[in-house]
């Protein structure tokens, strides 16, 4: 800074006033800060303490956030007839609330055919009828209007696109947090199964046969004496 004063506001946006470019930086290096200039134009010019790395990764993040949300919108063509049947209706009109919740404009194009083309009022009640149908989630932009053999008719999202395409981001996360936490749930009701069959499970015991009695051992029979020998004593 080639000045010698300059307007200091503090990290929290306080103001704390006409200090000198000195006081300043003694200012920002006790408080572990970066002395940044915000407002070089201004008489003095406004500097203010902060992180400035943080400062730099914080706008850096609102930009890709910005940048992400800017869609531009889309007119998407839909073709009827002034004699359309009722499943035909029912389709075309499920094709508009998709593209009018996703934020596109949606153009009916109404094609009257050999004697159709005299009654351009038949084709003005269907148009409006459809957005009577569709008032919920749109409004007419631009009203029926017959051109030669054709009628229009656009109908505008009552939501931006980029507020649709948040929604439908958070939708998406929060399914994929409910799949996580039924997977979770799933796989605790799988380990708790098996635990539950293994404490069922009487624990084997090693049969050991009883011991048999022991038997006496049978007495050697001792040999009779022979006639006439002496008897042992």
């Amino acid at each position: 800074m080639h000045v010698e004063q300059v307007r200091l506001v503090g990290p929290g946006g306080e103001q704390v006033g006409v200090v000198r470019v000195e006081d300043a930086l003694r200012l920002a290096q006790e408080s572990g800060l970066d002395l940044v200039e915000v407002a070089p134009d201004a008489n003095p010019p406004v500097a203010k303490l902060m992180d400035y790395g943080k400062f730099k990764y914080e706008s850096a993040q609102k930009a890709r956030e910005a940048r992400r949300n800017q869609s531009n919108t889309v007119i998407k063509s839909i073709r009827i007839g002034l004699k359309i049947d009722e499943n035909d209706y029912n389709t075309k009109k499920g094709q508009a609330e998709r593209f009018l919740t996703g934020g596109d404009k949606v153009k009916f194009d109404l094609r009257f055919k050999g004697r159709e083309q005299s009654r351009p009022e038949m084709g003005v009640k269907l148009l409006r009828g459809i957005a009577e149908e569709l008032s919920e989630i749109s409004t007419i932009e631009a009203a029926p209007r017959a051109e030669g053999r054709n009628m229009s008719m656009v109908l505008a999202p009552l939501r931006k696109k980029s507020e649709a395409k948040s929604d439908q981001r958070r939708r998406r996360e929060a399914e994929r947090d409910q799949r996580r936490v039924r997977d979770v749930e799933r796989v605790q009701r799988t380990v708790s199964d098996g635990e539950d069959i293994e404490s069922s499970e009487p624990a084997e015991v090693a049969a050991t046969p009883a011991s048999a009695p022991a038997r006496p051992t049978p007495a050697t029979p001792r040999p009779a004496p022979r006639p006439g020998a002496p008897r042992a004593n």
